[in-house]
């Protein structure tokens, strides 16, 4: 049906982006040109880290939106729809925009200086690799969707000068290390992203992506080892003026015939420069409640 369809970006269809925007808020991209040697260096490195023992983990510790670890039980992504559930079953080493640009506020909240574990003295330089790339990226995804949507090609990048952004290596520890998921607990829960889009390099598993279509209700999204995954948030949905679906999705959780299965992603989250307006909302009031939102202070529901 092409609902998610892999878009080259070497030779994209804005027809096609925005046919995929409309239905399900999602796309893979190959010819993206990220060398896939780095996002693998990145994922040894990080194991490294996530294989410690939770008290050599311990002073990294903060909350959702912070620099630094998100153990387990820190974050329940189902929340943001206001739904009761027990916190998502991963760790994230959690990065953001840096360096700062010259606004006092701005710089406090969004582009404190990021955290980097002693242990894992190998990952700066990789993700500074990686997080320069996929800043090019973001932005060359930004003016595909200016296209797609009949409007200038800076029409989105113009808002992108010194821009916001996080990044998450998410770790999905198998059933055999966190045990048996509760009732209506997932890897990650039913949630949409909060910001422009969002470019995801994910591993295939059984306890993997799924993305929610009203056609066709919750379905395995495609994968394909040589392409990113793509989805697009709730700020470009509202940029949009409702056109496009910002992308529905879970993570499964581990599956218990496979409890060793293990997955990592590594994902790009872009936003846009402090206080842009988007169709009368102020983007990062926006993604500072939605943080909050997540946060999982405690098991039996959201925040309220």
């Amino acid at each position: 049906m092409d609902l998610i369809p892999t878009i080259d970006l070497t030779a994209p269809d804005p027809a096609r982006i925005d046919r995929a925007l409309r239905n399900a808020g999602f796309l893979l991209v190959t010819g993206h040109g990220i060398d896939p040697s780095l996002p693998a260096a990145i994922r040894e490195a990080a194991g490294g880290f996530f294989r410690l023992p939770g008290p050599a983990k311990q002073p990294y510790a903060v909350k959702v939106g912070g620099r630094g670890w998100l153990g387990p039980g820190a974050e329940a992504n189902g929340y943001a729809e206001g739904t009761a559930s027990p916190p998502d079953l991963k760790e994230s080493l959690s990065f953001a925009a840096e360096p700062p640009d010259g606004d006092a506020a701005a710089d406090t909240e969004w582009f404190a200086p990021n955290v980097w574990p002693d242990e894992t003295p190998g990952l700066p330089p990789l993700l500074a690799d990686y997080l320069t790339a996929m800043r090019a990226l973001s932005d060359r995804l930004l003016e595909l969707l200016a296209v797609a949507l009949a409007r200038p090609v800076d029409f989105f990048t113009r808002h992108a000068t010194h821009p916001t952004w996080g990044f998450n290596i998410n770790w999905y520890p198998g059933a055999d290390t966190v045990g048996a998921a509760r009732p209506g607990q997932f890897r990650i829960g039913p949630h949409t992203d909060f910001g422009t889009v969002t470019v995801l390099d994910r591993q295939h598993g059984k306890g993997g992506l799924q993305v929610f279509t009203d056609r066709y209700g919750w379905q395995d999204a495609p994968y394909d080892p040589a392409a990113l995954t793509v989805n697009i948030g709730d700020l470009m949905a509202r940029w949009s003026d409702g056109r496009w679906k910002a992308g529905r999705h879970r993570v499964l959780p581990p599956p218990a015939d496979i409890p060793a299965e293990e997955l990592m992603s590594l994902v790009y989250f872009y936003e846009c420069d402090p206080g842009t307006d988007v169709r009368g909302v102020d983007s990062h009031t926006y993604l500072r409640a939605q943080l909050d939102a997540i946060t999982a202070d405690r098991l039996d529901g959201p925040a309220v």
